[in-house]
């Protein structure tokens, strides 16, 4: 679910402490879970686009530590400076895609995510501010980039408050323990898209909570 390494420290960043406490004023369901979990300090914002929208696709439908493992081999292989090039990926044979251990629909994937940047599609300045839904429709256009990895990428990348991911399993799994759901189907998706609207403007703190709900 999560696509970046938390920090360890419980120490709550920025809009979060403020949205801890509106949500716990808001929600039954929340005031009681939140108490129960210690949730870790967000990840840092990553401003560079590229390389999070990389991450993100190079670690779909795999474990967290074979998705880790994939993106260092990926990084030893393209990074340089700090920096992977666009074209530095479009570049390479097929052979050095296959060593770092992906298919080759994640090696479609990968390449169309270099070809968007390279033509200027993920530059921040114009990234930052598109709202939820112009955001998802223009990084949807990349092949192999669905909603829901641009819904994670404004969580977790780009740190956005107020983002609720209806198509996401452990959303819905947890969603449906705590609120004692029944619905199912379009139903289901309508009645817990209907309940994260009260959340805004912090759709993304309750989601964080949700996910960890799991774990108790």
């Amino acid at each position: 679910m999560h696509l970046f390494p938390e920090n360890n420290s419980e120490t709550e960043a920025h809009w979060s402490l403020a949205g801890r406490d509106f949500l716990r004023a808001l929600d039954p369901v929340l005031a009681t879970l939140i108490p129960k979990i210690p949730l870790p300090q967000p990840p840092l914002g990553e401003p560079d686009i590229y390389q999070a929208l990389l991450r993100a696709v190079l670690g779909q439908q795999i474990s967290v530590k074979a998705a880790a493992s994939i993106w260092q081999r990926f990084r030893e292989r393209f990074e340089s400076a700090g920096e992977i090039l666009p074209q530095a990926v479009l570049d390479a044979p097929d052979e050095d895609f296959r060593a770092i251990g992906l298919s080759r629909q994640k090696t479609t994937y990968v390449k169309a995510i270099s070809q968007f940047a390279q033509a200027g599609g993920l530059q921040f300045p114009e990234i930052q501010p598109m709202d939820a839904e112009t955001l998802t429709a223009h990084l949807t256009q990349i092949k192999g980039v669905g909603p829901w990895t641009a819904e994670m990428l404004q969580m977790f990348a780009l740190d956005r408050p107020d983002v609720f991911s209806a198509g996401d399993l452990g959303i819905q799994n947890a969603m449906r323990n705590a609120y004692g759901l029944t619905e199912t189907g379009r139903d289901f998706i309508r009645r817990i898209t209907e309940i994260s609207g009260n959340w805004r403007p912090y759709r993304t703190l309750a989601c964080r909570y949700l996910w960890k709900s799991l774990e108790l």
